[in-house]
């Protein structure tokens, strides 16, 4: 059996993080980290638009797993703000939270991020608009890296941690067992037909990761609690449409209140003169969207999700089932994502391939023409539509008939684990972090928390 001081179970910005911050505060340990996915340089979708148009299946996604996670191909957005991207301040409090974010932009900068924008709601005339039209924008500071720069960033961290901590790629792990009664002896991680065993255990599994977490809980008793499941569409339009909001704040967090459901809906993970991408998790193609720092690689068109939470309680709480249920569906009609024209939806008919096209906005995703009302529920769908002409009012455009709509986007969140303020289970040493706590739902949370774990494991050392 192989010893550790502490292992993490995932290369995603969480667990990057704790071995960065572990490694600088405490020479010495022995660490090993283990991601079910490849190394950098290997992660290669084989998507290439012209011999491969639609998503494979690969057993392991490269666009959602290996050493960086699933936004190591993001558009390497950190939002500096506790209003949204997860309730990290619920459990270390509002300025901890912040200065944690502040610091990992500080490391960001320092391993090639350097030279990069921070974009800033603060002062904007666009809040003034936005409220004017029923709508409201949310407070945060942005640093925008790009997914080039996100790359290379990512690059240096590995680099500087490959000859200090020991990384096992394309290695899942099975199960994660208590040694001796409550986690007395430490843990076994159990990979295969080999056991590792550790005092501490940080699991960082991801946002990907959620069913496997789910099944962890249930095997050492972690107490959890439903969380919710965000259902919606991508957008994608000419960039000059958004461009007077992208250029000042880059991207913009935009919530609606429908008025005939008083739903939420928001605008999420923007890209400005970015593309359109599929995504593969657990088996199910959805969509997601890339944009690059390098104005070579930038596009005519803006995309961004709309997105619709919803929340379930008894009988039925699997949140991530219900969205898988609609993403199937929407594989099984398309093949893969979805594309209709906004003007065939509002017309009640079914985008073909001639009137894309014809379509004045062109597809940076080879997606199947089809009736994304065939596959999203109503109410989601209506609140979608009503949040379209309530942008059209501040970005005039946004309703045009050429719009495109990719279905469906789905963010899966994991069930919210029941951790302490030290983000530590009921089982001494063991560690919830990142997007598989259900509590981070961004780079930046799920970067901090990783530092926050990490620094309260130096002091016990």
């Amino acid at each position: 059996m192989v010893g550790y001081d502490v292992i993490i179970i995932g290369a995603g910005p969480g667990g990057i993080f704790s071995a960065y911050e572990l490694v600088k505060l405490k020479k010495g340990l022995k660490i090993a980290v283990f991601e079910s996915g490849t190394q950098l340089e290997k992660r290669k979708c084989p998507i290439d638009g012209k011999r491969v148009q639609a998503c494979v299946k690969c057993k392991t996604c490269a666009i959602m797993n290996g050493f960086g996670g699933a936004g190591a191909f993001s558009d390497g957005k950190y939002n500096i703000t506790n209003q949204f991207g997860g309730t990290l301040y619920a459990y270390i409090g509002k300025q901890e939270a912040l200065d944690l974010m502040q610091y990992v932009d500080s490391i960001n900068l320092s391993h090639g991020g350097e030279g990069t924008a921070l974009y800033s709601t603060a002062s904007t005339a666009i809040k003034k608009l936005c409220l004017q039209n029923g709508l409201h924008l949310l407070d945060a500071s942005v640093r925008h890296l790009g997914t080039d720069i996100n790359y290379i960033v990512l690059e240096n961290l590995y680099n500087e941690l490959k000859d200090q901590v020991d990384f096992y790629f394309e290695t899942h792990v099975d199960s994660v067992r208590l040694s001796g009664r409550d986690g007395a002896g430490g843990y076994e991680v159990v990979t295969g037909n080999q056991t590792y065993q550790c005092s501490k255990c940080i699991i960082s599994a991801g946002r990907s990761g959620s069913k496997w977490m789910e099944g962890v809980c249930r095997q050492l008793d972690i107490p959890t609690k439903s969380n919710r499941v965000d259902i919606g569409v991508r957008i994608e339009l000419p960039a000059a449409v958004f461009s007077h909001l992208t250029d000042e704040l880059y991207e913009s967090k935009i919530i609606y209140r429908t008025k005939e459901f008083e739903d939420l809906v928001r605008t999420f993970c923007m890209n400005p003169k970015g593309v359109v991408v599929s995504e593969n998790t657990n088996g199910i193609v959805t969509v997601n969207g890339h944009s690059y720092e390098d104005p070579a690689r930038h596009t005519e068109n803006t995309n961004f999700a709309l997105l619709v939470s919803k929340h379930f309680s008894e009988p039925f709480k699997d949140s991530n089932g219900y969205g898988e249920s609609i993403a199937r569906l929407s594989n099984m009609l398309g093949g893969g994502v979805i594309v209709q024209r906004f003007g065939d939806l509002i017309r009640g008919r079914r985008s073909n391939l001639a009137r894309i096209e014809e379509n004045f906005v062109t597809p940076t995703l080879s997606a199947t023409p089809g009736d994304l009302s065939l596959v999203i529920p109503k109410r989601i769908l209506d609140g979608i539509i009503e949040m379209i002409y309530a942008l059209d009012k501040i970005a005039p455009g946004t309703a045009n008939d050429d719009t495109l709509l990719y279905g469906v986007e789905v963010k899966f969140y994991n069930m919210e684990v029941e951790i302490d303020h030290h983000l530590e289970t009921r089982h001494k040493g063991l560690f919830v972090i990142g997007d598989c706590s259900g509590v981070t739902h961004s780079l930046s949370h799920a970067s901090a928390s990783g530092i926050h774990v990490a620094r309260v494991i130096a002091d016990e050392a």
